[in-house]
């Protein structure tokens, strides 16, 4: 079992930026593949990115490409989200996921995840 706690989210202006931690607690976190979903009131859950266990392969939604940025810190058994140029549309409850996978190299496909955080809100206003 692994228990995973999102902070940092908050409310922002357009072309903020802010940064997203989830704290993984209960397994080696070092055997996780990490990624970050997010769902809009209205929407579907939607994947925004993934990282390898190993931190060296990384995935990101079309949407997010080149504005944010997932990375891990093993020692601290934490992930992040560095998102910068904020949009409206960006405004969600973001959740982090864990997947237990046998590869260092590999990032599962989004339906993959079996643990989950409680979630963060992120407001980006107009």
């Amino acid at each position: 079992q692994v228990q995973l706690v999102e902070s940092g989210g908050g409310l922002v202006q357009a072309g903020g930026s802010l940064r997203l931690s989830c704290a993984a607690s209960g397994r080696t976190f070092s055997r996780y593949a990490m990624g970050w979903f997010r769902q809009a009131p209205g929407k579907e859950r939607e994947f925004v990115a993934a990282i390898s266990r190993n931190g060296v392969r990384t995935d990101y939604a079309d949407s997010v490409k080149g504005r944010f940025t997932i990375s891990r810190d093993n020692a601290k058994s934490t992930v992040y989200l560095q998102m910068d140029s904020l949009k409206p549309e960006d405004t969600a409850v973001y959740y982090c996921a864990a997947e237990y996978t046998g590869g260092d190299f590999v990032v599962p496909p989004p339906s993959a995840y079996d643990y989950w955080g409680q979630g963060t809100q992120v407001t980006v206003s107009s």
